[in-house]
């Protein structure tokens, strides 16, 4: 096991203790089956111990460390215990305690005085759902800014071009499961780091390996040793899309089509040839900066064994070409035939083996207010929109931290006639701009289920602990906050139980039906395939209105696979790439490590940099003072510091997206973090 991954321990319960099965909710494809460790404490319940489940066929009994450590943040000194109001400049971090009926009042009295002089539409939502289950997360919340009369965000940061061009092409189906990774022969793993994120797939490969596997990794950093891969195409970002349009016109230069099965299950082929026809191999291979021979081994490799499967990750669709290469890459499989067979195909996400009714079961009111596109936060709190937005109300989300153009967003923040409210965990760095904090309930302390999108398993999510201080779920706050604006719906009068059986009862599974009973109690189930898991073409078929592979998704518009290069004064491209130390910006309250951007070591010395020396990373967004690392993980001409690090980490007080453009590329306005060039300058000390 690698240092992210920590084996369950075994140990033998003392008086008094009792160990609670539940499942991870974090933003991870995996959601591993947990079981914690719980004792009696003089404040309560306390948790001695997080491991892996062992029922759970893809946890296996491991689970990353930074769950391990979930208890750190449990008890953190940051975590938020009770409703407080600011009381100092904003940013300041100077708060007062309140009861929850003052902070209720207050937002409910300053969201309906709002309402009533720019209209419903001058409140504005900002929220993700990287911490929470299905209960806590686009349900009760979607009834209350409904029925509020809101704007409605456009959820842009991460999956929105992948989701809608895999949807459109395939349908709401699963991919290769992780254990028939086994049973291929090619891997190509393309945009994806399963070492930080989704770590359960590395098993699966080692032992396709040392089966005889061939596996290939296309991404600029170098995630994987030579001993893990045999083939590693350091891409410049951005470039995905030729590369891949390249290996399609070699699979139909050299007469490798399907043609057959193209004929009878596929649409859009020409569209996608035409496309692909001003791409050789050497002229993809200019635009990415790597060898064509490279391009053309990886192309005949693919194209010549079986079973092969491509691992899809989401680094893929930060850029401008985003929603195009992805599109690219998922056609790869199918222009070669290589479904129908177990570990042959493709992997995004698996999430579309399960789905639920969400907030529909409520029976919300109609919302079609506008939509603000959440990539462009920065520009929505600074400039006169009409009506402008005057309160914000944040959960489930850091978008200090994680959205681009942060100085921006906290110009924005600073706005005295913006009424900010945040619903936090622990004390962020978009909580100390907030007019009202009200403290939110951990995982571990609700009851909740969560699908997995990499595992084919929905696990069951019961509270270890009672919640900490006055923390409340989502549900219940956004109830509280329902009955306190004066709402009628019989939504906001459930309780927490009556809203987690009303969702889980509305679940269907690949096989159902879901067992609530088990979810409730911790549990968790694996879908129900014909033989040992789903295989395209084989025990499932594309979910598309006509049963057909979309070759050419309509979401790519009038200009299909049309790259689109990207030219700027600044020579680094930057990348801020998911760690082992946080997931998004989660756990930057303990995990805080000093800020560094890494240079390969051919660009440092051309900068006269040396690993250790401050550094000044800028463009014409801004600047973040930080230390240089050098390392050869990163190609030439690419740098790299951690997607959703602190404030705190760095020298001024910026972070990666201060660098980060708010621009949005045309498929579902996704955002183009990858788009990011700089400039970095060694800092030579004065005085």
């Amino acid at each position: 096991m690698t240092d992210e991954m920590q084996s369950a321990r075994s140990s033998v319960l003392r008086s008094g203790q009792r160990q609670v099965a539940t499942t991870c909710v974090l933003d991870c494809p995996d959601s591993c089956a947990l079981s914690v460790t719980v004792e009696p404490g003089p404040q309560g319940d306390r948790v001695l111990n997080i491991s892996g489940g062992q029922d759970h066929p893809t946890t296996a009994g491991f689970i990353c460390h930074k769950v391990a450590n979930f208890d750190r943040r449990l008890d953190h000194e940051s975590r938020i215990l009770s409703p407080m109001r600011r009381r100092g400049p904003k940013g300041s971090g100077e708060f007062e305690t309140i009861s929850w009926e003052d902070a209720l009042a207050e937002v409910a009295g300053r969201l309906q005085e709002i309402r009533q002089r720019w209209g419903g539409e001058a409140i504005l939502p900002c929220h993700y759902g990287g911490s929470n289950g299905a209960k806590e997360e686009d349900f009760l919340d979607q009834v209350f800014f409904a029925r509020l009369g809101a704007s409605r965000p456009a959820k842009t940061l991460c999956a929105i071009p992948t989701g809608t061009v895999y949807r459109e092409m395939y349908g709401r189906i699963p991919g290769v499961a992780y254990g028939d990774y086994e049973a291929a022969r090619f891997i190509l793993i393309w945009g994806c780091n399963p070492k930080t994120s989704g770590i359960h797939l590395i098993p699966f490969l080692r032992r396709a390996r040392q089966a005889g596997a061939y596996i290939a990794v296309v991404d600029p950093l170098k995630n994987f040793s030579d001993r893990e891969v045999d083939l590693h195409l350091p891409v410049f970002p951005g470039t995905d899309l030729p590369v891949a349009l390249s290996m399609v016109r070699h699979f139909r230069e050299q007469g490798l089509l399907a043609e057959g099965f193209l004929e009878k299950h596929a649409v859009g082929l020409g569209q996608l040839l035409e496309a692909a026809e001003a791409w050789t191999l050497d002229r993809a291979a200019d635009a990415a900066r790597v060898p064509a021979e490279l391009i053309r081994e990886l192309a005949e490799r693919f194209a010549t064994t079986s079973p092969a499967v491509v691992r899809c990750g989401w680094g893929v669709e930060r850029n401008r070409n985003g929603g195009d290469a992805v599109a690219a890459i998922l056609a790869l499989p199918a222009l070669l035939g290589k479904f129908g067979v177990r570990g042959g195909g493709y992997t995004m996400s698996n999430s579309g083996a399960a789905r639920s009714a969400g907030a529909d079961v409520l029976h919300p009111p109609r919302w079609q207010t506008r939509i603000l596109n959440m990539t462009c936060l920065g520009e929505q709190l600074t400039t006169e929109l009409e009506p402008p937005v005057k309160a914000l109300f944040v959960y489930n989300c850091n978008p200090v931290a994680t959205i681009p153009d942060q100085s921006r967003i906290l110009a924005g923040l600073e706005r005295e006639d913006l009424f900010t409210v945040v619903s936090e965990q622990v004390m962020t760095d978009t909580a100390l701009y907030a007019d009202v904090l009200l403290p939110a309930a951990t995982f571990l302390e609700v009851r909740d289920f969560r699908v997995g999108y990499g595992s084919l398993m929905v696990g069951g999510v019961q509270p270890a602990v009672a919640p900490r201080g006055e923390a409340l779920p989502n549900s219940a706050m956004f109830a509280a906050l329902g009955r306190a604006m004066g709402f009628e719906d019989e939504a906001f009068f459930l309780s927490q139980d009556e809203l987690f059986d009303r969702l889980a009862d509305s679940l269907e599974i690949t096989g159902g039906p879901v067992d609530v009973a088990r979810l409730r109690a911790g549990g968790v189930q694996r879908y129900d395939f014909p033989g040992e898991g789903p295989v395209l073409m084989k025990t499932l078929w594309p979910a598309t209105r006509d049963g057909k592979i979309h070759l050419t998704p309509p979401s790519l518009g009038k200009a299909p696979f049309e790259f689109q290069p990207l030219s700027s004064d600044y020579p680094l491209a930057l990348l801020s790439p998911a760690s082992s130390r946080l997931l998004n910006s989660q756990f930057g309250e303990s995990n805080v490590d000093e800020l560094a951007v890494t240079l390969h070591p051919e660009d440092a010395a051309q900068r006269e940099i040396a690993g250790g020396d401050e550094v000044r990373v800028w463009n014409d967004l801004g600047e973040v003072r930080c230390r240089a690392r050098l390392s050869d993980r990163a190609r030439p001409g690419v740098a790299f510091m951690p997607k959703g690090a602190w404030r705190r980490s760095s020298a001024n007080g910026r972070t990666s997206t201060t660098l980060c453009p708010a621009t949005t590329q045309k498929v579902g306005g996704g955002a183009c973090y990858s788009d990011a060039r700089v400039e970095v300058e060694k800092l030579v000390a004065t005085g």
